[in-house]
């Protein structure tokens, strides 16, 4: 039997029994792609063996299948599947073709997707590279929390139209933090919009948690709590800062000088001197028109530190707070590098906030290169900033850097200097503003990723059912340097 008749006979047979789709059955057999089926007629007859290669077993006519072999030897199942037929078509037996493996890959794609909505329910440790783990002791973990004050979140209700009510009320909110603090087992918390502070120390406190508050001057309710888990520290000085005394607004930061506890039952922990260190605490102005007050504020802030440190033997300094300053501006700039010409910079862009939002992947570290440009500054502005209307160049003695940087990170929640993507959100912004900043006799061994920027616009703004404020937490792991053992 030649390869005309084979293909006669069976065309027959499925054009009797598949009658409403023909069509069908002429492309089968026409297909330029088909291997066998399209055989010239100069070739040598089709054998039985060739007819077994092509899988056309009787038992494959009532499994609706048919095995298909392409040019670049590649098998795939193509399966007929009944349709639903409506009243007006012609025939109630008509068949549709679908790929058996097209299904398998929507339902792993539809898995995936699940899982990826419940990124904005989970954040992830990233971990130095440089530490083993098991090396070290004697460490400490850091959380920087703006927790978003009562009288805040009441007073500008429009940035939380995306929000259910019931997650911006501050009784789910106290829960929501809580609950999400103690999965990090901290050490210290550094918290910014304080405004129920015995509600938050009397639920602290059950956590074994002692703490200190420093309220805002003026009309204002909130302010800055430092809390320490008082069986790994003890307290041994406490500082703050009034900035409406140097003519700087009503905000205020505060210090803290804690002494790490031997653990006497356990000898693995026993260290050879003291562990000392230097923790800040700092919530900058707001608005991003008063760059001359923001940089005033951080000089007398960085000052205050660099002093205490000196005071007490030189001991490792640690900062949080929401500073009021995006990664790729000045403020940044002045902190991480030291130094800063207030002239080349534009009072009103120092913090970066007035900006228009920029997507964090465009953005890089040539971003701080700014043309060579001359503003003006009144005498006032410069001495708000600086503390004396001659002094035109910012310095300052701390060798500073952020947690963040420290460890690397994802391109899913880090920009490309290293930071977060995002550290607060709600209607009217979505950026980074929060940092740990550390001196160097202090080393980050793992840092809590931030969400997805993706996971968060899906949220819609924070707070929300898990996360209670709509900044997120900065939580890092630090460990002191060998060179302080």
């Amino acid at each position: 039997m030649n390869l005309s008749s084979v293909q006669h006979k069976l065309k027959k047979w499925l054009s009797f029994n598949f009658a409403a789709n023909t069509n069908w059955a002429a492309t089968l057999f026409h297909s330029p792609k088909l291997k066998y089926f399209n055989r010239p007629s100069t070739q040598p007859p089709v054998t039985m063996a060739d007819q077994h290669s092509m899988n056309l077993k009787p038992s494959n006519r009532f499994l609706g299948k048919r095995t298909i072999f392409y040019d670049d030897e590649e098998e795939q199942t193509l399966t007929l599947n009944r349709c639903t037929v409506g009243s007006n078509s012609s025939s109630s037996n008509q068949f549709t073709s679908s790929q058996s493996y097209s299904y398998k890959r929507h339902t792993k794609w539809k898995s995936r997707k699940l899982e990826s909505s419940n990124t904005q329910d989970f954040r992830n440790w990233s971990y130095s590279a440089d530490c083993d783990p098991y090396d070290i002791r004697d460490k400490i973990i850091l959380v920087s929390y703006n927790i978003l004050a009562v009288e805040n979140a009441s007073k500008h209700p429009h940035l939380y139209l995306k929000v259910p009510f019931k997650y911006v009320k501050w009784e789910h909110r106290r829960a929501a933090i809580r609950k999400e603090l103690a999965q990090y087992g901290p050490s210290i918390l550094c918290f910014q919009e304080v405004d129920c502070y015995s509600d938050l120390h009397d639920a602290l406190q059950q956590d074994g948690f002692e703490g200190v508050l420093k309220a805002r001057t003026g009309d204002a309710r909130d302010g800055c709590a430092i809390f320490w888990n008082y069986k790994r520290f003890k307290l041994l000085h406490e500082e703050s800062i009034e900035f409406q005394s140097f003519g700087l607004r009503d905000n205020v930061a505060q210090f803290c000088v804690l002494k790490m506890n031997d653990d006497r039952l356990n000898p693995d922990s026993k260290m050879s001197k003291p562990r000392c260190l230097v923790v800040g605490n700092i919530h900058v102005l707001f608005n991003p028109n008063r760059g001359d007050i923001k940089l005033g504020q951080i000089r007398l802030f960085l000052e205050k530190a660099h002093r205490l440190s000196e005071e007490w033997g030189g001991i490792p300094v640690v900062l949080g707070g929401d500073f009021n300053s995006v990664p790729q501006s000045a403020m940044y700039q002045y902190i991480s590098s030291a130094k800063l010409d207030v002239l080349q910079q534009d009072r009103k862009r120092i913090s970066g906030q007035i900006e228009k939002p920029l997507c964090h992947s465009f953005l890089t570290k040539g971003t701080f290169r700014q043309k060579r440009l001359t503003y003006t500054w009144t005498d006032e502005e410069l001495k708000l900033a600086t503390g004396s209307e001659e002094v035109t160049c910012l310095q300052h003695s701390l060798n500073l850097r952020s947690a963040y940087l420290g460890v690397p990170g994802t391109v899913t929640t880090r920009d490309n200097l290293g930071e977060p993507l995002v550290t607060s959100f709600h209607s009217k912004f979505m950026g980074t503003v929060d940092y740990i900043w550390h001196s160097d006799q202090l080393v980050p061994v793992r840092v809590l990723e931030t969400l997805p920027r993706n996971a968060l616009e899906k949220m819609g703004g924070l707070p929300s059912k898990i996360w209670g404020s709509d900044h997120l937490a900065l939580v890092c792991e630090f460990a002191f340097a060998k060179n302080e053992a």
